[in-house]
């Protein structure tokens, strides 16, 4: 659920145009093993809903650039719809990420949902607003290598969560980092904050806690990782890397001058 639309008073820890958005989701529990396996069939109603509203954001979110660089802010209307997808888009990525058993509701506001986002939109400086395509370039990239390793990893995660019931530790650090990176990065590409997404391994331990927006404890605000959980980080960042320089093979027919045919493989680099 998205809290906040008005802009905050500033805080000693977050000056209101530098605030990051915030992610909540309850510490690692039981999880129901049928609905572990079943995950993705389970969330194809919502993957395909979320496509859908996909294409609508992205419109409105070129709506909302034009608006910003005349505003030097986004409209109430075009925020509360961005901020709704991006809240809803988020707690549908938390399920399949195994980071909560429990099923998200075909709504942009969820007030019992447990995983929710906290957004401040605010002013927006115009330079900033006009090169978003560069600026956003670095955490695009880092976002892309992370979804590649998760997308390598998922499968063994999900075995882990499927035999144990629950979702280990440092799994669920190293699962919500990822979760919560992309979803400031999402926050940014959209002009919902003007904070550049950051904090990938984690809180610092010192960093006061801000209070979760719904009663209950969050496992993710302040988000402290581990060792083993900046590791599986670190590891799922590898393998993004391995898996975006991979250079598919490709079967070629060739055709000699005698009519005859051959097959050859080559190596083609696509990036």
């Amino acid at each position: 659920m998205t809290t906040g639309w008005n802009p905050r008073p500033p805080d000693a820890d977050h000056p209101q145009d530098e605030h990051l958005p915030e992610l909540d989701v309850p510490p690692p529990g039981p999880q129901r093993r049928w609905t572990v396996l079943l995950r993705l069939l389970l969330l194809l109603p919502q993957l395909i809903v979320t496509a859908l509203l996909a294409v609508a954001a992205f419109f409105v979110t070129v709506a909302g650039w034009f608006a910003a660089l005349v505003l030097g802010r986004l409209p109430d209307g075009i925020a509360r719809f961005l901020g709704g997808f991006l809240a809803y888009e988020t707690r549908v990525a938390a399920s399949a990420m195994l980071l909560v058993d429990r099923y998200p509701p075909f709504s942009f506001e969820a007030p019992g949902h447990p995983v929710r986002i906290e957004l401040r939109p605010g002013p927006l400086n115009r330079a900033a607003v006009l090169f978003r395509l560069v600026l956003m370039l670095p955490a695009m990239i880092v976002t892309g290598l992370l979804q590649y390793g998760w997308g390598a990893l998922c499968w063994v995660f999900w075995l882990i969560t499927l035999v144990l019931g629950r979702m280990p530790a440092p799994v669920f650090g190293a699962v919500a980092a990822v979760a919560r990176y992309r979803m400031r990065y999402q926050a940014y590409a959209m002009m919902l904050t003007s904070a550049y997404p950051k904090r990938l391994f984690g809180d610092q331990p010192t960093a006061a806690a801000v209070p979760p927006p719904a009663a209950g404890g969050s496992g993710t605000r302040p988000l402290l990782l581990d060792a083993p959980a900046k590791a599986l980080v670190v590891l799922v960042l590898v393998l993004g890397i391995l898996v975006a320089c991979a250079s598919p093979t490709v079967r070629v027919q060739v055709r000699d001058d005698d009519g005859s045919e051959a097959v050859e493989t080559a190596a083609i680099r696509t990036s």
